[in-house]
């Protein structure tokens, strides 16, 4: 048997060829309920500074008793016809739990 060794690199560019960039590529109908396409960095900047969707910060604050732990990731998405935060956290006892919040109005919307 012949091991040939292959770098990270080469892995991670195969990878990433492989796996599709967006939620739409996947086949998933976009009007589907529990679709979120999530907005990338210019786009979540300009919500943001028009004033359209809340900070992050102040989102967190309005549902800082149903996410108990560590933020791990944050997202902005739409959501039917609005936006939501999606925020992954770590809680205190190991478990990562998925906490949607309404982006405009900051109350919590859905948690998984």
């Amino acid at each position: 048997m012949i091991v040939k060794r292959v770098s990270a690199a080469a892995l991670l560019a195969l990878a990433v060829s492989i796996v599709p960039a967006r939620a739409e590529e996947v086949g998933r109908p976009a009007h589907a309920e529990a679709t979120h396409v999530c907005l990338n960095q210019k786009e979540r900047r300009s919500l943001v500074d028009s004033g359209a969707v809340m900070r992050l910060a102040a989102a967190m604050r309005g549902v800082r008793g149903h996410m108990a732990g560590a933020l791990i990731r944050a997202r902005l998405c739409h959501r039917g016809d609005g936006f939501v935060y999606v925020l992954t956290v770590l809680a205190h006892d190991g478990k990562v739990i998925r906490v949607v919040v309404d982006a405009v109005k900051g109350t919590l919307v859905g948690e998984r």
